[in-house]
């Protein structure tokens, strides 16, 4: 297995949802379908945990403003999972190795989640929940089938998790310009007014 790949496409799954990707790479070293997972993923106090904080993150990732606090609070988490799956992937490898893919998981874990955070706060802008229950998803989707075909094809995945994590920033740059020329509209509507008193 590519160690390198597994590792770019586990950490931009990482970035959106850390505790399916723990929860993934560890029952797939329980069933023993590939001989690299650490087997630290697969220790059953660690899925306890990850099924745990994933159930509580599938409820909380699809109310509006909430999955935002929720996001805010992963910024921290989402990229130390990255990182740390990064490493224990390079196993018994030499320091550099570890700090390469600890690198490369955390900074591709970085990098995603800061694309999912900026596109839910775009997402609640809209009232409706219907929009956040569908984005959450499609991301729990888009997780589970980049880490397990990883597992088959790392590769390929590590292909289509870059082509994502890509999708994901371009869009990032485009909310974040809409938002800034909506703030600065909102911001310029507001002093109008309080020079020029309320509008009758």
């Amino acid at each position: 297995m590519d160690a390198l790949s597994l590792t770019f496409s586990s950490g931009w799954a990482s970035g959106i949802n850390a505790y399916l990707v723990v929860l993934v790479l560890g029952i797939a070293d329980r069933v023993g379908t590939v001989a690299e997972i650490p087997d630290a993923l697969g220790r059953w106090d660690v899925l306890a945990v990850a099924g745990f904080l994933y159930a509580m993150e599938f409820i909380a990732d699809k109310i509006p403003y909430i999955d935002s606090t929720w996001d805010a609070i992963s910024t921290a988490i989402r990229p130390t999972a990255g990182a740390v799956i990064g490493v224990l992937l390079a196993g018994e490898a030499s320091s550099l190795d570890q700090a390469v893919l600890g690198v490369v998981g955390g900074g591709t874990a970085l990098l995603s989640h800061l694309a999912k955070a900026g596109g839910r706060l775009a997402i609640n802008t809209s009232p409706e929940p219907a929009t956040n229950i569908l984005a959450s998803l499609t991301e729990d989707a888009a997780v589970l089938t980049v880490v397990w075909f990883s597992l088959e094809h790392p590769r390929a995945a590590a292909a289509v998790a870059g082509v994502l994590l890509l999708l994901g920033l371009v869009m990032l740059f485009f909310l974040s310009r809409l938002i800034r020329r909506g703030w600065r509209r909102w911001k310029a509507g507001t002093t109008r007014t309080a020079i020029g008193g309320p509008v009758a």
